[in-house]
């Protein structure tokens, strides 16, 4: 029989994180662009219930946690674009943080942006997970090369050495596929 989750100390952690969390629901939002109507808070709550409902979840240190919760966050607003783009084309989704306005144009473009750029780092994860770890502890939870370096335990010429390889890697994949 599985040993239940330790509820009391994934409260604990949150609680710990809450302000930088909620920087990083912010940020993910602004990266998302201005039609995103979905607020920080709400971001991070719903993380929280996600993260949450999983067992066996352990975290080595508080960066892992801060990236895999970037990871949920990033995976819920690519979500609420997606479902919004959907509404617009007539589908059923029901969601119940969805505001009755239609989405804009601008909001249908960045929800196709941030649903290949999910795809992308999902590509990128299936071929190299050390590099997707990278993305999201730079580009999403704002941690300098010297910072992860340090958490990685390496050089942050390697760390910098990386995040090229990661970008073109990226670039590649978010590329058309007649440009390919």
């Amino acid at each position: 029989m599985p040993t239940p989750p330790d509820h009391d100390a994934a409260d604990d952690l949150f609680a710990l994180c809450y302000g930088e969390l909620h920087r990083l629901a912010e940020h993910h939002l602004r990266r998302g662009g201005r039609s995103l109507t979905l607020g920080p808070t709400t971001l991070l709550h719903e993380a929280y219930l996600n993260i949450a409902r999983r067992e066996q979840l352990a975290f080595a240190d508080r960066p892992r946690f801060l990236a895999y919760a970037s990871r949920a966050m990033r995976g819920l607003v690519i979500d609420f674009a997606r479902s919004r783009r959907a509404i617009k084309r007539g589908g059923q989704f029901e969601i119940t943080l969805l505001p009755d306005e239609p989405p804009s144009p601008e909001a249908m473009q960045n929800a196709t942006e941030l649903e290949r750029l999910g795809d992308a780092i999902d590509e990128l994860n299936a071929i190299e997970p050390g590099l997707a770890e990278l993305v999201d502890l730079h580009f999403f939870c704002g941690f300098t090369f010297g910072e992860i370096a340090e958490l990685r335990g390496v050089a942050e010429r390697t760390v910098y050495r990386d995040w090229r390889k990661a970008r073109v890697l990226l670039h590649h994949a978010l590329l058309p596929d007649d440009a390919q």
